[in-house]
């Protein structure tokens, strides 16, 4: 199915300015800051298929000459899109692989490779499987070498590369710390195979895969800084704003030790393929008035001025001609005539973005607000992916709408069952026990379950295998909905209210979700009929390192066009508000309506974020980011607030942002 996402051009008001290289002199101005070439992509979908592209044509070339094409691939969810796009070429343009050997640059030690979690299951799920390569070409990484033989086959395995003529061309990935394979963080340049342990950032990347951290291996099988350099082309994959700030360095920044990837500027043939977001660090998307001339939205201009006032650490009002001149930002004021009218024009689109009537304020003039004022009281659906997003992201909001008397639905996505760690369940399953032991003393069906869900969860049932035991999935998913349910009721909002969608997508119970179905958009077109919403609030925080987050958004996106499709007159008056807050926030300059809140609203919001306990210190998947969703919440409302204040508005104890997607 094809997603909203990749078609909606409404959608792209929200994207960073990006002017694509009419030419190789444009292009060289543009990027003359960037020390690797770097290709970008609106979507990730379209960077994934100029990079079959490549592959398909590097295969074809060796077929016309009879030669073998060898192949280093890497693993990951930055590749699994180019798989698809190869399987497809295979499958519709007879694409052969007869002529391929591969060799994967790394695998996790020790682990089967028959888990679920090794790379040589991935591998054949997300490829061989699928294509005609000839099984004895295939090379991956073996994580299940005794440990006394390491060094021997980690030689081994370079000398077969060798062997086999070097490697054609190698595809990357990068990690969040910078790592290439799993060349963590003070790998040396002249690094080959050999087995490394893992950076702590990376196995919190990987915790939700294997069903919490604890059950990430602590090492890995990788090929060397200095193996793939050895390849005669490399083409690294970044997609998504989590990979901006680690790609802006290995691309512009120096070469570094500890940024492995940027040692990638010193290849003879390498590049970057990026989607916006990936790039959205990169001068030239960041700041594109530093390299050359651009077109002044109203976007870009908010952001230039934003940008401009903290390098020189003054409001917007007091910014002077010499300021813009000196910062590269002098078209601004002969476009404008003065900096004065620049610094009102921003000044005033950013004061009425603020409101503290996120339903719109009833007979009031809003033509200068973000909401509307009519109706008056409003149907409002908000959308949260899992159970906890909604007061995490916009509890304070949440709670406004509540008390000027809309009509606010909460539609929870998913369960989220597989981030309620087990002890979390032994904890609730011990107190039912107890409590039917009291009543029902004769009874030992109870005592029973609760001893079989003991011992699988103590033994730690298998962590390689692909299915969950469904009865404490089932156990995990309640408390989930019980803890959501609670924090609703704590800002005002009754059980009827609450909607638990459990689109069948994530449903699976496993870890691997599926991919988006119709099922799922007619379960959210379902729920929109049914209520008509005047406002819907989604979760456009996309930074979620688990991706859940996307797909919940593309089936609201997709829901959303094809209810359009079908001229539904309801839609007419209906507006769509994206928040964020979970993992990032929006930008100052993207803000389209930000809510303040007072401390007491912020300590509602604590308390309503704080009932959902399971989330707590227990949560297995909370990233890198070692402070509680709490913390997270609040230190990104106060940032939000004090920019505000920095920037010479109203000073609050804390915002929410929301960005407005048009249907």
């Amino acid at each position: 199915m094809e997603t909203i996402l990749e078609t909606n051009e409404s959608l792209k008001k929200n994207q960073p300015y990006f002017k694509k290289p009419g030419d190789d002199f444009e292009y060289s101005q543009l990027a003359r800051e960037e020390r690797i070439p770097v290709e970008i992509f609106q979507t990730p979908e379209k960077g994934s298929i100029e990079a079959a592209k490549e592959v398909a044509e590097l295969i074809r070339e060796k077929q016309k000459n009879n030669e073998t094409c060898v192949l280093g691939l890497a693993t990951g969810s930055s590749p699994i899109r180019m798989y698809r796009e190869l399987i497809r070429m295979h499958r519709e343009e007879g694409l052969s692989f007869q002529n391929v050997v591969t060799f994967n640059l790394d695998e996790y030690y020790p682990i089967p490779k028959n888990s679920v979690h090794s790379y040589n299951y991935f591998m054949k799920e997300m490829l061989f499987d699928h294509v005609d390569i000839k099984p004895e070409n295939i090379h991956i990484p073996d994580g299940e070498v005794d440990k006394s033989k390491l060094k021997e086959y980690c030689q081994n395995y370079e000398k077969t590369i060798d062997e086999a003529g070097g490697l054609d061309l190698q595809i990357l990935g990068i990690g969040r710390t910078g790592h290439i394979g799993f060349n963590e963080p003070g790998s040396h340049m002249n690094s080959y195979t050999r087995v490394v342990t893992l950076d702590d950032l990376t196995m919190h990347d990987a915790a939700e895969d294997f069903g919490g951290i604890h059950n990430v291996p602590k090492g890995a099988i990788t090929m060397g800084v200095g193996s793939i350099f050895k390849a005669k082309k490399i083409i690294l994959l970044a997609w998504g704003d989590k990979k901006a700030s680690i790609v802006q360095k290995a691309v512009e920044g120096k070469v570094l030790d500890e940024i492995p990837a940027s040692f990638l500027q010193r290849h003879e043939n390498v590049k970057f393929i990026l989607d916006l977001g990936a790039a959205s660090e990169l001068t030239r998307i960041k700041s594109p008035w530093k390299v050359g001339s651009v077109d002044w939205t109203p976007s870009l201009i908010k952001k230039a001025v934003i940008n401009l006032c903290s390098t020189v650490n003054k409001p917007i009002l007091k910014l002077t001609d010499k300021d813009y001149n000196d910062n590269g930002l002098g078209e601004l004021v002969v476009l404008y005539k003065s900096a004065y009218d620049v610094n009102i024009k921003v000044f005033n689109e950013l004061q009425n973005t603020i409101t503290g009537w996120p339903g719109g304020k009833p007979n009031a003039d809003d033509s200068k607000r973000p909401e509307r004022k009519d109706p008056a009281q409003k149907r409002v659906i908000v959308f949260s992916p899992h159970p906890d997003d909604d007061v995490i992201s916009m509890g304070g909001t949440l709670k406004r709408l509540i008390d000027q008397n809309h009509d606010v639905h909460v539609a929870y996505q998913v369960s989220g069952n597989i981030a309620v760690a087990n002890h979390e369940v032994m904890r609730y399953l011990s107190f039912f026990k107890k409590y039917f032991e009291e009543l029902y003393p004769k009874d030992s069906l109870v005592s029973e379950e609760y001893k079989k869900i003991k011992n699988y969860i103590t033994t730690g049932g298998d962590i390689h295998t692909e299915n969950i035991n469904p009865e404490i999935l089932k156990a995990k998913g309640l408390i989930r909905q019980g803890e959501a349910t609670s924090a609703c009721d704590y800002l005002g909002l009754g059980a009827e209210k609450l909607h638990f969608l459990n689109l069948p997508f994530y449903e699976t119970g496993k870890i691997k979700k599926n991919n988006l179905s119709q099922q799922d958009v007619d379960i959210i077109k379902e729920l929109l009929r049914e209520i008509k919403p005047h406002q819907i609030y989604a979760a456009g925080d996309l930074m979620d390192p688990h991706g859940t987050h996307r797909v919940c958004l593309e089936a609201i996106f997709i829901a959303l066009d094809q209810i359009k499709k079908d001229s539904d007159d309801w839609l007419n008056d209906c507006w769509v508000w994206m928040y964020r807050g979970a993992w990032q926030e929006w930008p100052v300059n993207e803000i389209e309506m930000a809510v303040p809140m007072s401390p007491m609203e912020v300590q509602t919001k604590r308390n309503a974020i704080l009932r959902h306990q399971s989330q707590m210190e227990s949560a297995p998947f909370k990233g890198g980011d070692s402070r509680l969703f709490w913390q997270r919440a609040e230190d990104r409302n106060h940032e939000t607030a004090e920019i505000y204040n920095q920037l010479g508005l109203a000073e609050y104890e804390a915002i929410e942002a929301f960005v407005r997607y048009i249907p």
